[in-house]
């Protein structure tokens, strides 16, 4: 299957997991996560802590805040812009 990171992110948001539930979750074998959720970590969108022998991976939201109204700018922006060109094509403008 086709990694989706929305996918991803929404299961680290929720709790924390073992590179192996996460690869198991989304279908993906586990070398390629544990290559994902180091580029995460390497720029703080996610967190780690060690549990015995398993690193738990959770996404850090204070990180992930500012990303996420970023992008809401360019969704509000869209979404009027498409209401625009529904409204010509729709003979209301």
């Amino acid at each position: 299957p086709d990694f989706d990171p929305a996918a991803f992110a929404r299961g680290l948001s929720v709790r924390e997991y073992a590179v192996g539930e996460i690869a198991a979750e989304l279908g993906l074998e586990q070398p390629s996560v544990s290559k994902h959720l180091r580029v995460l970590l390497e720029v703080g969108l996610v967190d780690v802590r060690r549990d015995g022998r398993r690193m738990l991976y959770r996404t850090n939201a204070e990180a992930i805040r500012p990303l996420h109204e970023w992008t809401a700018t360019f969704e509000r922006m869209w979404k009027n812009q498409l209401l625009r060109v529904k409204d010509r094509a729709e003979g209301k403008r």
